[in-house]
């Protein structure tokens, strides 16, 4: 475990204890005053505020949080909306700030976007509102004319972490309207100060889902939900997405959240509505979060079964490029099919870009038949991916409509009919700043382990080590094995019985969307990259390899 945390950047204990009093103090977080003093003022007056959330799980979480956090404080009007992406797309947008009618409400506050919305901000304040901005992506060269924003990105901002998501950064604006309203004396013996750290599990949630680096103040974060979803004291909707995915809640890992909690959450933006998700996490019925849970999880179904669908076609589309005029030698990769959907086209992305190692975009229609489209762009460490856009748009200003996000991803919207020229375009500047030592896959692990050390206390003392997450990864070893037994699991998966190349007694394995034939020439000694994990089947729990990468 010494190993494991030095190689990891913790230079001593206190690196690993994730208490609330070690998360990082507001002070130098930019326009925290400002924005304090706006919704202190809008709870105090019982004014109307109105949460423009996201369509991503980070964003579900951060407006979850906000209209609860409000209703605590003493805020009796507060409501939300989510912009539908296939009608508004992303953000507070003009056309949504139309939809909310002549006088949308007396404060908006986004969460997890606003910092690109130059339009939508000012129609929302010609409408008669004042607006808070409350985001973590990169801003563009101009800022939207809020009243008020919070964005630890801003040039020349000094909160000492860059990586908050969108619903750590409202954690930050909720904890000092708080304070604020303390200070105003707004508590007493009617009205109690909440205490934040109990909604911390849908901090937890939102922080692992956006795949933020996890710094220390994240894993704190994290850490601290997490304890309290492992105490089952957690929200009611949380519990039910667990307990649909098949989860323990008293075990529940980063992993649980990335993999169970956060992708049936996407699945209501990705397919329908994220007011399905958000309501989810913000009811109070165990009985009726159960019953929002099963939907999730249908939609979610419905989600992969799509997915596979789409990635087949995209598989094509790549072999085709490989074999035809367009060589190998592509520096980035960017596709589009008519039927394809646009809630689903970023996790074609994502898996294009680890199955290559390029920068990846995938477009669909904005609409069936329409002439734009939305793409969804997923990148590869040192190539920014947002940069790039921006250096396309350099070049040829009228191109992409409009575009945002960070390093590792991005959205961009164009004309149909200007694909070609953009792909060129993209092209040209992936060729530009991607040189062979970039695009050389590289995977870093933390060396083998003995036969002896592969046992279930080690694996139960890795899972307890966490959060592991970006920047902060889960422990990846390195050994040769010989395979004993493999069988097929399903289509997609398959299970082994492998002995260290050391001795020691067999131990199972098993590969995720891999094939028998992946393992067949190489039985006698083959080397796994590869998670050490506890296998809980019957009651009976035994170390499990989870194998990563087969070399």
């Amino acid at each position: 475990m010494k190993r494991v945390y030095l190689a990891r950047g913790v230079a001593g204990d206190g690196d690993l204890r994730y208490r609330v009093d070690a998360l990082l103090p507001p002070k130098g977080l930019g326009g925290l005053d400002a924005a304090a003093e706006l919704l202190a003022e809008a709870v105090s007056t019982d004014q109307r505020i109105l949460i423009v959330g996201d369509y991503d799980a980070d964003g579900a979480t951060g407006t979850a949080l906000a209209v609860e956090v409000l209703r605590a404080l003493g805020a009796r009007r507060v409501d939300y909306r989510v912009p539908d992406r296939f009608r508004f797309g992303y953000g507070l947008s003009p056309e949504l700030v139309a939809s909310l009618g002549p006088r949308p409400a007396d404060l908006i506050i986004t969460v997890d976007n606003g910092i690109a919305s130059l339009r939508g901000v000012a129609a929302a304040r010609e409408a008669g509102a004042r607006v808070l901005i409350t985001d973590h992506h990169v801003p563009g060269p101009a800022l939207p004319p809020a009243d008020a924003i919070v964005n630890p990105n801003l040039d020349g901002d000094a909160f000492p972490s860059k990586h908050l998501a969108g619903v750590g950064v409202m954690f930050y604006v909720l904890a000092a309207v708080r304070a604020r309203l303390t200070a105003h004396g707004w508590f007493g013996r009617t009205r109690r100060a909440p205490r934040l750290a109990d909604w911390l599990d849908l901090v937890a949630v939102g922080t692992v889902a956006d795949l933020v680096r996890l710094d220390l103040n994240n894993r704190v974060l994290v850490a601290q939900g997490l304890k309290r979803i492992r105490a089952r004291r957690c929200r009611p909707g949380i519990a039910a997405l667990l307990e649909v995915a098949g989860r323990d809640a008293g075990r529940t890992n980063a992993a649980d959240l990335g993999y169970a909690v956060a992708p049936r959450l996407n699945a209501a933006g990705r397919l329908s509505d994220m007011r399905l998700g958000i309501d989810c996490l913000l009811e109070s019925s165990p009985e009726r979060a159960r019953v929002a849970a099963a939907r999730l999880d249908d939609l979610n179904r419905q989600r992969q079964a799509l997915q596979g669908e789409m990635q087949e076609q995209a598989e094509a589309i790549v072999a085709g490029l490989a074999t035809g005029a367009e060589r190998q030698d592509r520096r980035s990769l960017t596709l589009f099919e008519p039927d394809w959907h646009q809630g689903v086209v970023g996790l074609i992305a994502a898996r294009l870009k680890d199955r290559y190692h390029l920068p990846v975009i995938a477009f669909a229609p904005a609409a069936p038949g329409a002439d734009e489209l939305k793409g969804s762009a997923r990148s590869i460490a040192g190539f920014h991916i947002r940069d790039a856009l921006a250096a396309v748009e350099a070049r040829a200003p009228d191109l992409i409509g409009r575009y945002g996000g960070h390093a590792m991803a991005a959205g961009l919207s164009l004309e149909r009919e200007r694909l070609d020229e953009f792909c060129d375009a993209f092209e040209a500047v992936a060729a530009e700043r991607l040189d062979p030592e970039t695009l050389g896959k590289v995977v870093l692990t933390d060396g083998g382990l003995a036969p002896a050390e592969i046992t279930l206390e080690l694996a139960d003392s890795l899972a307890r080590a966490g959060p592991w997450g970006q920047g902060f990864p889960e422990p990846l070893f390195d050994d040769f094995f010989a395979i004993e037994e493999l069988r097929p699991v399903g289509t997609e998966h398959v299970r082994l019985l492998v002995t260290h190349e050391r001795g020691g007694a067999a131990v199972e394995a098993i590969a995720f969307r891999r094939r028998a034939e992946d393992f067949e020439g190489a039985r006698e000694r083959i080397r796994l990259l590869y998670h050490l994990t506890v296998n809980e089947y019957r009651g009976r729990r035994s170390p499990q390899l989870l194998v990563r990468h087969v070399l």
